[in-house]
């Protein structure tokens, strides 16, 4: 339980220049200045907007009303009250239910329920969801940026593009192409399930969809048909894009908002999760370490948890051998430095970072081309033996899992939600929310009947906790025992409000971005497939 003392603390060690534990990816380095102290996170700073370049986090913007700004002001408070943590918390909810022309859900998709919170100012987490117009099943991506947002925002708007074409039949590939030639309306690739807040790169949607096109065109030329399978297409589309984005900053652009996004995108970085949802077919692609977690149902009632990725990082052995498998021997000692690739970045699979993939002559030469680093918030370093790059790759893992009727949902979410929760927790709140719905909405409840003895429980739990509203979004509810959990599992209020309203100067110490989608199935659907199949 965080009392006042526990707050008073927090404060005093930020101004105090105590340096704490980060959960950042990134180093974060204490600087104490004439009794001010300023916190600067290697290859990050905050985002300016300098002419010709690209603002493009103003997501969540509400939030400033409720926290500080820096640890050094007067007025001081963790205080907040319970209408304003909710604010906060449930600003960035989206929910979508599905529904098929009939006004009945035919689709394995039940719903999927999303949220985002900020650590970072401006947050550097990104997500995306779309329904395939052109093909079959949705697609659930959850993007972790860093070193800015740039790479996590462009990899959201252009990847399950990727990943669509790359599933796309010939004929349909030849009809959009012929429809481009011709100057007329294209046929859509996707319908997105977006949020208000959801910003995008508007300025060079152009830009982005010449690229697709050249993409598609290369797949004409292949010459191949039927075309990938799915686990083809999503490693495809990870790796096309991810050399999209090195050879756009390489190439001459029209103008210099171009070249600047261009850049930012490059030398910032992002790792993605996605899954792909087709009848009973689940695919799932990652590339970092963000997570998804399948929560099962099992026939006694009890819930278990089936991981489908692993976390691309310096404390998977997998990850490990694979780098020196692909490095000479002498470097073994250096690829991990203080558990970072090279000493510097955690995941070891990511989107953009071109200083960990090109030569140095590359870096060089493009950067002294008339680019403005400082302002664009690029960080120009070269980390020591650095000798063979890459380093780092956008190679996704991609996994395959055939849905069951007991596979009830799907939890995809950044770290900033696994450093604080474990795969087993994060069932268990969605489970036990999912029961606390059902008491309220008895049309949400499973088919399976709940245990009376549970559901008595639950009851009791709730009087005691005097809870008035539930959070409705599950990605809410997994947001607050995240951030506001104390030793016991509960969420404590005070020690919630103070993690809420940490200011920009000492969040980043305590939490991550956290983003959540989680993804519930329709378990009538799948047990009437496999009715039909036997």
């Amino acid at each position: 339980m965080m009392s006042r003392t526990v707050s008073s603390w927090i404060l005093s060690s930020a101004r105090n220049s105590i340096i704490l534990q980060g959960k950042g990816r990134l180093y974060s380095i204490c600087i104490p200045n004439r009794n001010k102290i300023k916190w600067k996170l290697v290859f990050s700073k905050a985002y300016l907007d300098p002419a010709g370049s690209c603002s493009l986090d103003n997501t969540f913007s509400s939030r400033k009303a409720f926290r500080h700004t820096s640890t050094e002001e007067e007025h001081f408070s963790f205080q907040l009250s319970p209408s304003q943590i909710n604010d906060i918390l449930r600003a960035g909810e989206l929910s979508h239910k599905i529904l098929d022309l009939n006004g009945r859900n035919a689709n394995s998709v039940l719903r999927f329920e999303s949220n985002q919170l900020a650590s970072n100012t401006p947050i550097e987490d990104r997500r995306s969801a779309a329904t395939c117009l052109q093909t079959k099943g949705m697609m659930f991506g959850v993007f972790d940026g860093h070193a800015g947002s740039a790479c996590a925002q462009a990899v959201s708007e252009r990847l399950l593009h990727y990943i669509a074409v790359s599933l796309m039949s010939r004929q349909t590939l030849e009809e959009i192409e012929l429809a481009v030639e011709c100057m007329k309306p294209v046929l859509p690739i996707l319908q997105w399930h977006k949020h208000p807040n959801d910003v995008e790169y508007r300025e060079i949607t152009s830009q982005y969809f010449e690229n697709l096109r050249v993409y598609w065109q290369h797949l004409l030329d292949l010459d191949t048909e039927p075309g990938f399978s799915l686990e083809e297409a999503m490693i495809c589309a990870f790796n096309r894009l991810d050399s999209d984005i090195s050879l756009e900053v390489q190439a001459p652009q029209e103008s210099e908002l171009m070249r600047n996004v261009a850049l930012q995108v490059a030398f910032s970085g992002a790792t993605a999760c996605v899954a792909h949802v087709d009848g009973v077919h689940l695919h799932v692609a990652n590339t970092g370490d963000c997570r998804a977690v399948l929560g099962v149902c099992e026939d006694d009632g009890t819930w278990s948890t089936l991981p489908l990725t692993r976390d691309h990082n310096a404390l998977d052995e997998f990850e490990i051998r694979r780098l020196k498998r692909e490095h000479p021997r002498s470097e073994e000692k250096t690829l991990f430095v203080n558990d970072r690739l090279l000493g510097i970045l955690m995941p070891s699979r990511a989107f953009g970072d071109v200083q960990l993939k090109w030569s140095k002559e590359l870096q060089h030469s493009v950067l002294e081309n008339g680019c403005d680093v400082e302002a664009l918030n690029i960080y120009q370093y070269v980390p020591p033996n650095y000798h063979t790059p890459p380093y780092l790759t956008a190679e996704p893992e991609v996994t395959y899992h055939k849905l069951r009727s007991k596979d009830k949902f799907l939890v995809i979410a950044s770290d900033g939600l696994w450093e604080m929760l474990s795969n087993e927790k994060v069932v268990k709140l969605v489970a036990g929310h999912l029961a606390e719905l059902s008491v309220q909405k008895p049309q949400l409840a499973f088919e399976k009947p709940v245990n009376l003895g549970y559901m008595h429980s639950l009851l009791l739990q709730r009087k005691n906790r005097g809870i008035a509203s539930l959070d409705q979004n599950i990605a809410t509810h997994l947001i607050r025992h995240a951030v506001g959990s104390n030793e016991y599992g509960e969420v404590d209020q005070e020690k919630l409000a103070a993690m809420l309203t940490l200011p920009e100067d000492l969040a980043r110490m305590y939490r991550d971005d956290i983003t959540v989608t989680v993804v519930y199935f329709n378990s009538e659907t799948i047990e009437t497939y496999y009715r039909n199949n036997e």
